[in-house]
């Protein structure tokens, strides 16, 4: 049996000290290529029962993002037809935050093994495991949703089938702050051993 040291072990402490960092403050480089492909391999290696791979990936980078912008400006603008000009600014420019963005798209596939619910679960932990192997390798990283995963007119432009919806955009840069910590959950109010009664 191997014996960890939960101080040192580097797994364990990449995910004590993995942070969401917040999409404006992130610069570039972001992921090579190939640090790209070895973040998607990663979020790819999910619980995935009955092989369905129930999701799947868009890349943005480069001018990629500044048309995406435009997409976003463009019906952000008829659907708040009174929206001001800093604010459409705000819409074009969301996805030039960060150098790369990957969105993934929940895939629900017709199975008898797998129900839908877990598909879904199985979509979220290819978000977290991508959050996780950027944080690995040095980047930061950030999962956002926003008015935009949930627009039928967006979905349209981003190709999503009639099973398929956004779970979620994750930003990937390089930091420019250090990491602030937040509070999290006392183990105590959210844990209980469950016991017959």
């Amino acid at each position: 049996m191997r014996i960890i040291d939960l101080h040192i072990d580097p797994t364990i402490e990449l995910l004590l000290t993995r942070r969401s960092v917040k999409p404006l403050t992130m610069i570039g480089p972001g992921p090579s290529d190939d640090e790209l492909e070895t973040i998607l391999r990663v979020a790819s290696r999910v619980p995935d029962h009955g092989k369905l791979a129930p999701w799947r990936f868009l890349i943005f980078k480069g001018e990629a993002r500044t048309e995406f912008g435009k997409l976003l400006r463009e019906r952000f603008s008829e659907i708040e037809p009174m929206a001001n000009e800093d604010r459409l600014a705000l819409e074009a420019s969301r996805f030039l935050r960060a150098p790369v963005v990957v969105g993934v798209v929940s895939r629900v596939v017709p199975s008898q093994k797998a129900p839908e619910w877990e598909q879904l679960l199985s979509a979220g932990a290819c978000c977290q495991n991508l959050l996780v192997a950027a944080t690995a390798l040095g980047y930061a990283s950030n999962w956002l949703t926003e008015w935009y995963a949930y627009d039928d007119v967006i979905s349209g432009a981003l190709g999503l089938a009639d099973n398929e919806r956004m779970a979620g955009f994750i930003y990937l840069g390089s930091p420019s702050v250090p990491k602030d910590e937040r509070e999290r959950p006392a183990l105590a109010d959210i844990c209980a051993e469950w016991s017959p009664r």
